[in-house]
């Protein structure tokens, strides 16, 4: 009778792990999506106290006007334009424009670059 031999457990370190950047866009477009879904309800408050009147509108701005809010809202302008640009990114590919692997990746690139771009504008007119 043989001896059953187990292996050991092999954890999965994520932070080990080289993800192509293809693979980095896709999962940025979806934790953007998650951000945008939960922030939904903030922002229609946030939207519906500001059209109320010029009061409102003036002390919500003030209520952003904190660094950490600031940031905040750089994270979710991050969300969307990330959000908007690798949906826009993943619709060509599906119909076979920039599929190739070069192309995927040059405009993996873009998504991420142009989409921290715009959210490092939005930080730096919030906090100015």
């Amino acid at each position: 009778m043989r001896a059953r031999v187990e292996a050991a457990p092999k954890f999965l370190n994520l932070l080990q792990i080289r993800f192509p950047i293809g693979a980095i866009a896709s999962i940025g477009h979806r934790i953007s999506g998650v951000l945008l879904v939960l922030s939904l309800p903030l922002l229609a408050l946030a939207l519906d106290r500001s059209l109320r009147s010029e009061a409102e509108f003036a002390a919500l701005r003030d209520l952003v006007s904190a660094p950490w809010r600031a940031m905040l809202l750089a994270l979710l302008v991050w969300a969307a334009t990330h959000h908007l640009l690798a949906g826009i990114r993943h619709l060509l590919m599906d119909v076979g424009l920039g599929s190739g692997l070069s192309r995927a990746r040059t405009s993996a690139w873009a998504v991420i670059v142009a989409a921290a771009i715009v959210a490092l504008i939005a930080a730096a007119r919030w906090l100015s």
